[in-house]
């Protein structure tokens, strides 16, 4: 799927250096930085509903071994 990316000048710049350092396209640097964005918000999710079920099975547990 095509579309217009409008950077500014200093996103471009950075863009542009990022890509080279990497040896890769402009294109898929960009590609990549999106991939890792949605991997990292994924992962928080994860991490979250994980927590979420340990304070549920062990939060007793958790409130007595802060207090000591």
């Amino acid at each position: 799927m095509a579309m217009t990316l409008r950077l500014t000048e200093q996103q471009d710049a950075t863009l542009t250096r990022l890509a080279q350092d990497q040896g890769i396209s402009k294109q898929e640097a960009v590609t990549r930085a999106i991939d890792e964005f949605l991997e990292r918000r994924l992962h928080k999710g994860d991490v979250k509903k994980a927590i979420a079920e340990v304070l549920k099975e062990h939060g007793d547990l958790l409130d007595e071994l802060s207090r000591t």
